[in-house]
């Protein structure tokens, strides 16, 4: 049985590349769409990450938008071919923390408002107004029943409360410190394909 175990453990190396390669098929869209809709807004993201009042008050607003929308929009369609996958990791790691620290950690863990979780119920983190989720739910719901067509607005799925916590940045945060430390894999990859054109060079 162990052996049995073994032998197919050791095969595993036949696709090794492919969780690599989701990872980036995952994340290049996600990156190339947040970074899309910064390029698409550039003035009103600068006046986002600049302004104090309701705004982000980072300093020097401009640079850092154009860091950002760049990283991601341009990081993202790297990641897609897996070229320069460790060195794009960077900025998109960097972005990442920059967003979870000054965008969502006053809202906790959540993305998605739901008071039944532990990760917002006081046994991790107590947040209020996920707390109150329930009944900006139902009071929305009765109104959209009663005012508006409800039935078609939930007919692709059921309506949520957004919290906007950490969960997105964080997952993402993770899936692209692998990336860094493993590379983009070797299957579907430009990386690949120079390290191997190199290793023929010199053989």
């Amino acid at each position: 049985m162990f052996q049995l175990y073994h032998q197919s453990v050791a095969r595993l190396y036949l696709v090794d590349g492919l969780p690599l390669l989701l990872l980036r098929l995952y994340l290049a869209p996600v990156m190339i769409q947040a970074g899309w809709n910064k390029a698409s807004s550039f003035e009103n993201i600068v006046d986002w990450f600049g302004n104090e009042d309701y705004g982000l008050g980072l300093p020097a607003p401009l640079v850092l938008a154009f860091l950002a929308t760049a990283a991601e929009l341009v990081g993202g369609i790297f990641l897609l071919f897996g070229a320069l996958t460790r060195l794009v990791s960077i900025p998109l790691l960097i972005t990442m923390i920059v967003a979870m620290f000054s965008v969502h950690a006053k809202n906790g863990w959540l993305a998605i408002a739901d008071a039944s979780s532990w990760l917002a119920d006081g046994t991790i983190f107590y947040n209020q107004s996920v707390m109150e989720a329930p009944q900006k739910l139902n009071a929305a719901k009765s109104l959209l029943q009663e005012y508006g067509h409800y039935d078609w607005l939930t007919s692709s799925g059921n309506l949520v409360i957004l919290n906007n916590g950490v969960e997105f940045a964080a997952t993402y945060f993770v899936m692209l410190l692998v990336l860094l430390v493993y590379g983009g894999g070797r299957f579907v990859s430009v990386d690949y394909l120079i390290s191997k054109w190199r290793s023929s060079q010199k053989s």
